[in-house]
């Protein structure tokens, strides 16, 4: 299995913007729509997370993460109910760990606002 595609070298030599591009539009991706990051991540704190491992390995090797069929019940990304495609498991993790940081920032300005309205409210009794 080949995971990343080799890039001759006389194409590093293009122009940079140029090469992103046609890299884009040949990958053969269709983008469908944007995703809801929060619904997201509360698919995924949902989701059962345990330690596993594949029947033909020894008894004292682990594995980490949902059964395939969990995840494939959560997402329905595929057909197959068997794996969890790579791709689709870095995607998911990156869109909670926006959604995360977005709520971090959320938090943080409520935080700060809150702050801002006891030191009135403190100055102001004094």
């Amino acid at each position: 299995m080949r995971i990343f595609r080799r890039r001759s070298r006389t194409a590093d030599r293009g122009d940079p913007a140029r090469l992103r591009a046609e890299t884009r539009e040949s990958s053969g991706v269709a983008p469908v729509g944007p995703v809801n990051g929060y619904a997201v991540l509360e698919t995924v704190a949902a989701l059962p997370i345990s330690t596993w491992r594949y029947l033909w390995e020894p008894e004292g090797v682990r594995h980490l993460g949902p059964m395939a069929q969990d995840w494939h019940a959560a997402f329905g990304f595929n057909q197959d109910d068997t794996t969890i495609p790579v791709v689709d498991g870095l995607g998911v993790a990156l869109v909670c760990i926006q959604a995360l940081h977005r709520r971090v920032e959320e938090l943080t300005a409520e935080m700060d606002r809150l702050r801002q309205a006891a030191s009135v409210n403190t100055s102001g009794a004094a």
